[in-house]
């Protein structure tokens, strides 16, 4: 539903009258979990894979460990963090069902039906760009 804003500062005040200050965070849970994933996947990665590259023969510090581990923790952090990225997506482009109630119940909702009735890889749409 677009509330046409006039601007931040009118976004805001209008949200802390119509609900409350907490209404400033709603919708923020999904966007964390996925930025814990994405940096999960990120730091888990990177200097492993420098060192890898680095034992393969390539001298520490110089810039192939250094952008070969960014190439490779990029894709960990983009693999990890992808499935709450399509779970944060759905449930904010989500609309009322015809009789009036929401499709998904939360966001573990959302992940097990997306599971249930589109398989596992439907998380993953996207992941080759």
């Amino acid at each position: 539903q677009r509330r046409n804003y006039k601007g931040v500062g009118d976004a805001m005040m209008r949200i802390v009258r119509d609900d409350g200050v907490l209404g400033l965070f709603r919708g923020g849970g999904p966007t964390v979990v996925r930025a814990m994933a994405l940096n999960m996947g990120m730091l888990a990665s990177n200097d492993q894979a420098k060192e890898m590259i680095q034992a393969a023969g390539f001298e520490k510090g110089s810039m192939v460990p250094v952008i070969g581990g960014s190439l490779i923790a990029g894709f960990f952090a983009s693999a990890c963090s992808l499935p709450f990225d399509f779970v944060k997506t759905r449930m904010q482009k989500m609309q009322k069902n015809p009789d009036g109630t929401m499709p998904y119940k939360g966001p573990v909702d959302c992940a097990m039906q997306t599971l249930k009735n589109e398989g596992p890889l439907k998380f993953y749409t996207g992941f080759p760009t």
